[in-house]
């Protein structure tokens, strides 16, 4: 059975949104288009930034799902990379807090999608 391969978010501007992925995550887009730009972030595997969505890609709107960026280590690197992506100016949802599954942070890009930080399961 194939596993996913692709993840799609949806935003209101693919230029502006790469810029804030791109400089979030520290990664270059591997296509861009005007209004699909892809990101592939382990072999095969593509985050992707899509326009399609654009009328639903309202900041305010609440959202029931996340971008996941588990990090390896000690708790002290969930609360570096907070201090890091603060410094960037996001929008900050939660604080760094221990939750059931460790350390965490919840922050948000420009449209609202959230995006989580925790650690490796």
């Amino acid at each position: 059975m194939p596993a996913p391969n692709l993840f799609l978010i949806g935003v209101r501007d693919a230029k502006s949104a790469t810029t804030f992925y791109s400089d979030l995550f520290e990664i270059e887009p591997t296509f861009t288009s005007p209004h699909y730009v892809a990101f592939e972030v382990a072999p095969g595997v593509l985050f992707a930034l899509w326009t399609g969505y654009s009328e639903h890609a309202v900041p305010n709107t609440p959202r029931t799902t996340e971008v996941g960026l588990m990090v390896p280590g000690p708790p002290s690197a969930v609360d570096e990379i907070f201090t890091n992506w603060v410094s960037k100016g996001v929008h900050v949802v939660e604080r760094p807090h221990d939750a059931v599954f460790g350390r965490t942070f919840v922050i948000t890009d420009p449209d609202g999608n959230r995006i989580r930080v925790s650690p490796v399961d």
